[in-house]
């Protein structure tokens, strides 16, 4: 995962583990053919749960890591570093209006079945693609022109978008992770976090079943 000496970039990976997952289970149930995919997605909490949670990331990156790299590295000889930054802010762009995309395939009774499956390969195809890019060449950046001060803020302000839902937040980042990384994720939080986490919101995440379609028959 990189050799970093500055900052700790474990919830950043453990934050684009998740979204690989989900981007797994979306295309599973994108390609089924024993159920409406749309009807699973826009009933399902785990589709919500995705676009929250990516969105929140994405739009905290945009608001306290990107423009701040700028501003350290302006006056330099950094031109490449420059351009890293425009790239990853321009993936941003391409990615995010996929999820409105989606959510108007999703409601398209006409031919919104027929879009649904290509919109879903390109999210994964574009979403994953900068995820690989960032933690190739960004993250490494981000180690060298960030203090520990930007980063926290970088934390904070994604902890104050995720707000109400940092109770399925955290077992959403921890599911289906073997229990050594599980601990290691768990490790880096304050002991109240922990303990929420072991005696209430785990249990209720996985009761939840995110990706249940709901039972909208009598609605």
């Amino acid at each position: 995962m990189g050799d970093f000496r500055n900052l700790d970039m474990t919830m950043m990976f453990a934050i684009h583990d998740a979204l690989r997952r989900e981007l797994e289970r979306i295309a599973r149930i994108t390609s089924r053919v024993d159920e409406d995919p749309r009807h699973v997605l826009s009933t399902a909490v785990g589709w919500e749960l995705f676009k929250k949670f990516l969105v929140a990331h994405h739009t905290s990156e945009d608001r306290t890591v990107w423009p701040v790299m700028h501003k350290a590295l302006a006056g330099r000889e950094a031109e490449a570093e420059i351009a890293l930054l425009d790239a990853m802010e321009a993936e941003h762009a391409v990615i995010d209006p996929l999820l409105a995309d989606i959510d108007a395939a999703l409601a398209d009774r006409d031919s919104g079945a027929a879009r649904l499956g290509g919109l879903v390969d390109q999210l994964c195809t574009d979403l994953r693609a900068h995820l690989d890019h960032e933690e190739r060449e960004a993250l490494a950046l981000m180690d060298l022109t960030m203090s520990q001060e930007q980063w926290s803020a970088f934390s904070a302000e994604q902890k104050d978008r995720i707000g109400s839902d940092a109770n399925r937040y955290l077992p959403w980042l921890l599911d289906d992770i073997d229990a050594a990384r599980v601990a290691t994720v768990l490790g880096k939080l304050p002991p109240p976090l922990r303990a929420a986490y072991d005696n209430e919101w785990r249990a209720a995440y996985e009761a939840l079943d995110i990706w249940a379609a709901a039972d909208t028959s009598e609605a």
